[in-house]
Order: C-alpha cells, then structure tokens, then sequence
C-alpha cells in the first residue's frame, strides 16, 4: 500500500472517532474477539514467542517508537522481536486502556504501558513507561480476525 494513502486512511480514522461511541463501540463478538487479539499479543510477548506476536499483525504493520525508531512490515518487527527476546525477558506490568473507538473494520486504542525488561546475562531490570495508540484492523490471517496495523509510542 501507499504510505501517502495508508496516512490519509489514519488521519480519516481519527477524525470519524470523534464521532464514534467510546462507550461499549463494537459489537459484542468484535469486542470478545478483540480483546483476545490484545491477550495474545501480550501472552506472546511474556512467552517471548516472535511467531504468536507476528500472528497478531497485519503484514503491512509500522510501529512509531519516536525519533528514527520506526518499525516496518513483518520482517522488521520479527527482527525486532527476535533480537529484544534474545537479549531479555520482557513483561508488560502496566496496560491501562485509556481509549478504545470500534469504526467499522478499525478499532483505534490507545493506553498507558509499563514494560520491565530483563536482561538474561543478569544487567539491571530497566522499566520503560509511555502511551500507545494502536490502530488495528480486520485481517483474515489474523487467529482472531483483528490484527495490529499500526502503533504510535510516546515515551513517558
């Protein structure tokens, strides 16, 4: 896809939220099967499992981690993954949800998170601490339906 259209598609979602329901938006079934979206993302990540966090991902994903920190597609996120798994032990301890907007086949969230890495060759706990907004779509691929297509962190 473009990434000039996939920006305009972004910038239209966040202006129609304005006037979607925040308040129980979605249906029940795509309320159950997204919150089983984030369980998994989050089972994979304590798991350290690369391919269960990938599952949860539309191929097209990008992930805005501030500055140059941009993460691009699939491969760059298993990089990623593989190498952040290599070297520690990662554990969301905080995952506050702040916002979450259902708009037809988009679902926009965004949340206060804490992630305490551990690193395995016995270097200090670090905690890393911000907010997320996270636009997920429906993805056929996906084992729930939904899967992450893009992510903004702004670090705390």
């Amino acid at each position: 896809m473009n990434p000039a259209k996939n920006l305009f598609i972004i910038i239209c979602l966040l202006g129609m939220s304005a006037c979607s329901d925040r308040n129980g938006s979605g249906s029940p079934e795509d309320r159950e099967t997204f919150e089983k979206t984030k369980a998994l993302i989050l089972e994979g990540f304590a798991k350290g499992d690369v391919k269960a966090v990938l599952a949860m991902h539309h191929p097209d994903v990008v992930k805005y981690f501030g500055g140059k920190n941009i993460v691009k597609g699939t491969e760059g996120l298993r990089k990623q993954l593989t190498d952040m798994f290599s070297y520690a032990k990662t554990e969301f301890i905080e995952n506050d949800i702040e916002s979450t907007v259902f708009n037809g086949d988009a679902v926009i969230e965004t949340s206060i998170f804490a992630i305490r890495s551990i690193p395995k060759n016995g270097d200090s706990t670090r905690i890393f601490r911000g907010r997320s907004m996270v636009v997920y779509v429906r993805y056929k691929d996906s084992p729930t339906g939904w899967a992450s297509l893009r992510e903004m962190t702004q670090p705390n």
